[in-house]
């Protein structure tokens, strides 16, 4: 009976931990913090570890509190979609109460952790959390307008780093911004058309005009090059103290030519397949530009 109960207990608290995993988005949580500390060491001279603790662990509670808030708005449409029925709210494995209480402690834990690195840094946290949980979830069911308001959360966290270094919000800060809020477009719309008739069976609008065609694809392609534009821009050295070696914006024109090219196959053939290939790519580009970025600013 007590070896049963062990058991029981055992289970009971791998389930657990799963499903907070899950409300937290653990591994979307991970690569924000990614981005914070690139635009971080991006900013820096001299790494000063306790605020990239502080930094990593503001940022993390941040990510997870919108992501909560996210799925406790969109509890009743995440129950009829394959990909998201099984998350611990629609499947009544947690209680919305439970959630709520803690999607309020990873809001005023992560802005108190950012606020003690600087005033600039809370404050953006809190925008960030607000635009997320306020205006972007509940537009989705509204408008595909919603992927356009999304990014603006989305791309506070590269910028982050920045202020949480420099304390200042300036050209170099509004250009990582920049770079992070075009990738969204074509990374999203990618999931979008992967993920369309599952959204629409939802009421979600993910895609230009919610229409699953070559005008949604022709949008990908033109956000991509504005994305490759911007991320090479600093290369000119008009972008106050960021900036980037030749040789770093062809690298990085490259990383962008991969996903232009999956971009464009999406465009001619109209399937997931190149859709998921697309979805890859971008996540492979935002990742390798931020960590060409770091590396060019500590050689040069």
């Amino acid at each position: 009976m007590n070896f049963t109960t062990t058991i029981d207990t055992k289970i009971s608290l791998k389930t657990w931990v799963s499903d907070l995993k899950q409300l937290m988005k653990v591994g979307l949580s991970l690569s924000v913090v990614f981005s914070s500390v690139a635009g971080y060491l991006l900013a820096v001279k001299t790494i000063h570890y306790p605020t990239l603790l502080l930094l990593s662990l503001g940022g993390f509670l941040m990510v997870a509190a919108s992501n909560t808030f996210n799925q406790i708005i969109e509890k009743t449409t995440d129950a009829l979609m394959q990909r998201t029925m099984n998350r611990p709210l629609p499947a009544g494995r947690m209680s919305i109460t439970f959630a709520l209480v803690l999607a309020v402690i990873f809001t005023l834990g992560g802005i108190a952790i950012l606020y003690n690195i600087n005033p600039k840094s809370a404050l953006f946290g809190a925008i960030s959390i607000f635009l997320y949980t306020c205006v972007y979830t509940p537009m989705k069911s509204i408008t595909p307008l919603a992927v356009f308001v999304g990014a603006f959360p989305g791309a506070i966290p590269f910028m982050l780093g920045w202020l949480a270094a420099t304390g200042h919000f300036g050209i170099e800060a509004g250009f990582l911004f920049m770079v992070q809020f075009f990738w969204q477009f074509p990374h999203f719309w990618a999931i979008g058309w992967l993920q369309f008739e599952e959204y629409q069976k939802a009421g979600l609008k993910m895609l230009p005009m919610d229409k699953k065609d070559r005008g949604a694809t022709r949008q990908i392609i033109f956000y991509t090059a504005i994305m490759i534009l911007v991320s090479a821009a600093p290369v000119l050295k008009m972008t106050g103290q960021f900036y980037i070696t030749p040789p770093t914006a062809i690298a990085i024109s490259i990383l962008g030519g991969i996903m232009m090219y999956f971009g464009i196959q999406l465009h001619q053939k109209q399937t997931d397949l190149q859709a998921r290939k697309l979805m890859l790519a971008s996540v492979l580009y935002i990742t390798g530009v931020q960590m060409i970025y770091v590396i060019d600013k500590f050689l040069h």
